[in-house]
C-alpha cells in the first residue's frame, strides 16, 4: 500500500500540536485506540513506551491518538508513566479520514467508537503497513519489527 496519510494537525500532551507533514522525514507510527485508562489501551500505551527508545534509534516517531481530551491524557500518562506523546482527536476528524471512527456493538448495543488500528507511515508520508481491529499483545514489537524494515 503507498496511500499517502491524510495530514493532520492537533493538540499534543505536554502543549501545542503536531503537524502529521512538518514530521517529515522521520517515519510516524500513529496507534488508534478506544480510551484512555482503559484496560487493553493502558497495555497497548505501556508496550509503545518500553519500545520508544528502539522506535527513536530508527527515526520512527510514536504518537498515541483518541478522541480524549489533553487533560484526560495528561492524567493518563502521569498515571502510568507513559512517554509516547498523545493526540487529541475530540472532534473525531482524524479518526475518520483514517476510517478507524466504527460502528462497534457491546452487549447488544450499538455504538460509535474508535477501532484499534495502527499505522506505519513513511519519510515521505505514505502508508506503508496497516493493522485494523489490533489485538494488543505482541502487537508494539510486530510495528517495531515493520518499522525496523523501512
Amino acid at each position: 500500500m503507498t496511500d499517502t496519510a491524510p495530514d493532520f494537525t492537533l493538540p499534543v500532551t505536554g502543549g501545542g500540536d503536531v503537524t502529521l507533514s512538518a514530521l517529515r522525514p522521520a517515519n510516524v507510527v500513529l496507534f488508534f485506540y478506544p480510551r484512555d485508562d482503559t484496560s487493553g489501551c493502558t497495555k497497548e500505551n505501556e508496550a509503545f513506551t518500553a519500545l520508544q527508545a528502539e522506535f527513536e534509534a530508527l527515526n520512527t516517531k510514536v504518537f498515541g491518538l483518541s478522541k480524549d481530551s489533553i487533560a484526560s491524557h495528561d492524567k493518563f500518562m502521569a498515571k502510568k508513566a507513559l512517554t509516547v506523546p498523545l493526540l487529541s482527536d475530540e472532534a473525531s476528524d482524524v479518526c475518520e479520514k483514517y476510517g478507524v471512527w466504527k460502528e462497534k456493538s457491546m452487549y447488544g448495543k450499538k455504538f460509535m467508537g474508535i477501532e484499534r488500528s495502527t499505522f506505519l507511515i513513511d519519510g515521505e508520508g505514505r502508508i506503508v503497513r496497516e493493522w485494523r481491529k489490533v489485538k494488543v499483545p505482541g502487537h508494539a514489537e510486530e510495528v517495531l519489527e515493520a518499522a525496523r524494515a523501512l
